[in-house]
């Protein structure tokens, strides 16, 4: 039987469900410009495609990001939290704008829904009302020790690592699993140059 805490967290989603529904209505540009207008000037990267490609098809080099996707894509759904640990590889890591991956799960995810969809994606940027902090990147080596510590969505997803050693499992690869993708990006110098540009939108924004 459901418990306080149940009924809690279920009402929790449906405010926050109004809450999409109120700020689009209200604020219909944050379609696809930032509610955070600072964002309006954040240097995205221009020449991202073939890594966009490879987030897509679950080609990354990061078991957790390539379980995901490749769940999103044969079934169109996704656990919230793994939904949290892509974009936010997308967004901070790869440094592709928010829009990009937005459309992507609008096109792909079954139960998707555009205002949801919105302030889901500018939470995770940053650039959204009570949004999270920028500098909150979530590590997915980490996450995927937290939440997969026995890597059965992992192994579900990923055919090829149903044989890897558990040292391997939850890390970026570099080759050491044959027939599995390499890590497309390294996780620390990524993370330093999305903050290196949330500081450059902090700066002008305080110049202007």
């Amino acid at each position: 039987p459901a418990t306080e805490k149940d009924h809690f967290a279920f009402l929790r989603e449906v405010a926050w469900r109004e809450f999409a529904y109120h700020l689009l209505y209200h604020f219909p540009h944050t379609m696809d410009q930032p509610l955070d207008q600072r964002f309006a000037h954040f240097q995205w990267r221009e020449n991202y495609q073939d890594d966009l490609r490879k987030w897509q098809t679950g080609n990354t080099g990061f078991p957790i990001i390539d379980a995901g996707m490749r769940e999103l894509w044969h079934s169109g759904w996704m656990h919230n939290r793994v939904r949290m640990i892509v974009a936010s590889f997308l967004v901070k890591n790869l440094l592709i704008p928010w829009q990009i991956g937005e459309q992507w799960f609008r096109d792909t995810l079954v139960d998707a829904d555009l205002a949801n969809n919105v302030l889901g994606w500018q939470w995770v940027t940053g650039c959204g009302a009570d949004a999270a902090p920028y500098f909150r990147v979530f590590n997915p080596c980490l996450q995927s020790k937290k939440f997969d510590a026995n890597g059965d969505y992992i192994r579900r997803w990923l055919p090829e690592l149903a044989d890897c050693p558990d040292k391997y499992l939850h890390q970026a690869h570099h080759g050491e699993i044959p027939h599995y993708a390499q890590a497309i990006v390294d996780l620390k110098s990524s993370r330093q140059r999305a903050l290196a540009q949330f500081d450059c939108i902090k700066a002008n924004s305080k110049t202007s």
